[in-house]
């Protein structure tokens, strides 16, 4: 049995940064200061989280209601909200309200804080999704101006290389990219320049066409793909990246869709199996963030039977050339933050295939007990599996130091003067 004093530090592949303010007001030209991304403190109107969608309502000053800080994108109002960073509050005081940045822990948005928390936690090193981008950036696909979108995609990449995962993270903060998704082109050029200063990690969608975009069993998303297959970058799919959670009807409350919050993973999955794209894409690794585990067994089993059973008339003989479950064991990586069930059964999903997350901010998340959970759940496991789900496997996947850092953070561990500084 693992005990305290040997649980492994934990690399977190699924916490989240709430921006702070000054994102693209630092960053974009000065004519897009009135239209881009920023910050407006006003009152909330109404807002409702019904369905598995998420409807807010700004009031103007004087109105009404509780304040809130906003961001404000072209015609997109979005609040802070306590279910983006719910980490130091009783569980039945997290509620579906808008907030400000002064009622948030403020490890969501800085990064020392960040630091002590994960310290706290028994965290090493944590990969961090976007909180108003969303989870692959849709914010800014769905935006009118592309141009700004771009603009924006670039800022925020900026930043978080060179700001929140930059020198005072000390390499313990590892980034993750978005890309322009209207564009398969762009978004391949976005990934290599972000490659090229040692990003490892991509968002993209877990149902693109729900986003009105092509799906992956088409050729639309080729040079994407290409892009990630020949730099190594991992694609990161988060539960929620196709802007709607499961749910079962129009009135349904959110229990129903925290529930099936797994469902769209599981379709996703499916989706990539049955695409070829791993046949085409030899180094293509994808990776499914707080799905948890516990599913995969029964779906890799089903989709096998369906390979060499009806792969005639399913659409798949001619570029599926693997069985699903060898191309899951060589391409996808469950992500998990409290899946006693899936532990119990880790040997039939591949435990180089499982990686450990926290969630935090999240009203999910672990914190500060995600060591405790870990031990409870992964007891009966050897050390040397332990090691791998809680940080080796995320160590291989994301190319980190054997410390488990960012070895290409600025000012870190392997990094030198940057491109076109003198030492």
């Amino acid at each position: 049995m693992v005990g305290m004093e040997t649980f492994p530090k934990i690399i977190s592949v699924d916490d989240h940064t709430v921006e702070p303010p000054h994102v693209w007001r630092d960053r974009l030209p000065s004519k897009y200061q009135d239209i881009g991304p920023r910050i407006v403190r006003a009152p909330l109107k109404e807002m409702t989280f019904v369905g598995g969608k998420f409807a807010p309502k700004m009031g103007a000053a004087g109105d009404e209601g509780p304040i809130a800080d906003w961001w404000v994108y072209e015609d997109l109002h979005r609040p802070l909200t306590r279910l983006d960073t719910a980490v130091g509050y009783d569980r039945d005081e997290v509620k579906l309200e808008a907030i400000t940045y002064e009622r948030m822990r403020p490890g969501s948005y800085d990064v020392r804080e960040r630091l002590s928390d994960m310290d706290v936690n028994h965290v090493q090193s944590a990969l961090c999704f976007p909180t108003f981008p969303r989870f692959c950036g849709q914010t800014f696909t769905e935006a009118k101006d592309r141009e700004l979108g771009l603009l924006c995609v670039r800022a925020y990449n900026d930043w978080m290389v060179e700001e929140w995962c930059g020198p005072d993270a000390h390499g313990r903060l590892i980034p993750l990219a978005i890309v322009p998704l209207w564009d398969a082109e762009l978004a391949a050029e976005e990934v290599r320049r972000n490659a090229a200063r040692g990003v490892r990690a991509v968002c993209f969608s877990e149902i693109p066409p729900r986003l009105g975009l092509p799906s992956v069993h088409g050729d639309d998303w080729d040079p994407f793909l290409r892009a990630c297959d020949e730099t190594g970058t991992v694609i990161a799919m988060h539960i929620g990246s196709s802007s709607k959670m499961p749910s079962t009807s129009a009135d349904a409350p959110p229990a129903v869709g925290s529930t099936l919050t797994f469902a769209n993973c599981c379709f996703s999955m499916v989706d990539w199996l049955m695409s070829g794209k791993f046949d085409r894409f030899p180094g293509l690794r994808i990776m499914y963030a707080e799905g948890q585990i516990g599913w995969i067994p029964y779906i890799l089993e089903r989709a096998d039977v369906v390979w060499e059973e009806n792969r005639g008339w399913g659409g798949i003989a001619d570029k599926v050339l693997k069985p699903p479950s060898e191309l899951f064991a060589r391409h996808v990586y469950g992500c998990f933050f409290d899946d006693a069930f899936g532990l119990r059964n880790v040997d039939a999903i591949g435990v180089p295939n499982v990686l450990y997350e926290t969630d935090y901010p999240h009203s999910d998340s672990t914190w500060p007990k995600s060591k405790e959970v870990g031990e409870a759940q992964m007891g009966h496991l050897d050390p040397d599996v332990v090691e791998r789900i809680v940080r080796g496997n995320a160590i291989d996947l994301l190319g980190l130091t054997p410390e488990g850092l960012w070895a290409d953070a600025p000012g870190g561990p392997g990094s030198g003067p940057p491109s076109g500084a003198t030492s």
